[in-house]
C-alpha cells in the first residue's frame, strides 16, 4: 500500500473514530505520532485514544502487528507541546495526528511528515493550511466545525433580542484562527441590521 493511500485511511480512522473498512496485510511497520492535547490520566483523552485504536484495527492497522502508536500526551502544557513534538518527528513517522490547534503550531516545524489534524477551529487563520478546499503543504485534517456557525450566533442573538443593533465579538487578537469565524458574522450582519466590532478579550487589555 502506498504512503499517501496510509495516511488517507489513518485521516478516515481520525474522522469516523471508528469506520470499518479494510488494509492490506503482511507490509512493513508503519509508525504513527500522536500529539495529544490532554494529559495522560485523562478519562476523555484514554476514551479518544481507544477509539482511535480501535478504528485503527477495523481499517486492519493493528499497534504492535503492522503499525507502532507513539503517543505523547502534552495536558496543555506549551513547552510539553514543543519538546513532544520534536521528539515524535525525531522517530521518523510516516505520518502524525495532531490533536488541536496547540499541537498542530510546533508540528509546522516539518514540511515533509505528513500531519493529519482534528479538533483544529480555524486552520486556515492560523496558517496551517491555505484553504478547506484544497489544504496544499504537508497537513491536512478537520476543523471542530463549519465557519457558518459563527453567522447562527448572530441570528440566534437577534432572535433573543429583536431590538439589537449593535454586537461586539470577543477575540484574542494574539491567535490567528478566527479569522474565518469573523469573516462569516461580517457577511451576516448587515441583512440583521447590526453593526459589530471586534474586541480584544480581557487578556488583551492593558
Amino acid at each position: 500500500m502506498r504512503r499517501r493511500q496510509f495516511i488517507t485511511l489513518l485521516g478516515g480512522a481520525a474522522a469516523a473514530w471508528p469506520l470499518a473498512a479494510r488494509a492490506q496485510q503482511g507490509e512493513k511497520m508503519r509508525r504513527i505520532g500522536v500529539l495529544m492535547a490532554l494529559a495522560a490520566d485523562d478519562p476523555e483523552g484514554q476514551a479518544r485514544m481507544t477509539a482511535f485504536l480501535q478504528g485503527l484495527a477495523q481499517l486492519g492497522w493493528l499497534d504492535g502487528r503492522n503499525v507502532r502508536v507513539d503517543i505523547r500526551w502534552a495536558a496543555g502544557d506549551t513547552n510539553r507541546y514543543r519538546s513532544y513534538a520534536a521528539e515524535l518527528l525525531e522517530l521518523s513517522p510516516d505520518v502524525v495526528l495532531a490533536v488541536g490547534s496547540a499541537a498542530m503550531g510546533p508540528l509546522q516545524a516539518t514540511r515533509t511528515v505528513p500531519v493529519v489534524f482534528v479538533q483544529v477551529g480555524d486552520p486556515v487563520g492560523a496558517g496551517f493550511i491555505e484553504s478547506l478546499a484544497r489544504p496544499g503543504g504537508n497537513a491536512t485534517g478537520f476543523t471542530v466545525f463549519e465557519y457558518g456557525m459563527s453567522a447562527k450566533w448572530l441570528e440566534l442573538l437577534k432572535e433573543v433580542a429583536p431590538r439589537l443593533t449593535r454586537a461586539a465579538v470577543l477575540r484574542d487578537a494574539t491567535i490567528a484562527a478566527g479569522a474565518g469565524q469573523l469573516g462569516a458574522v461580517q457577511s451576516v450582519a448587515p441583512s440583521l441590521g447590526i453593526e459589530w466590532e471586534a474586541r480584544p478579550t480581557v487578556l488583551d487589555c492593558p
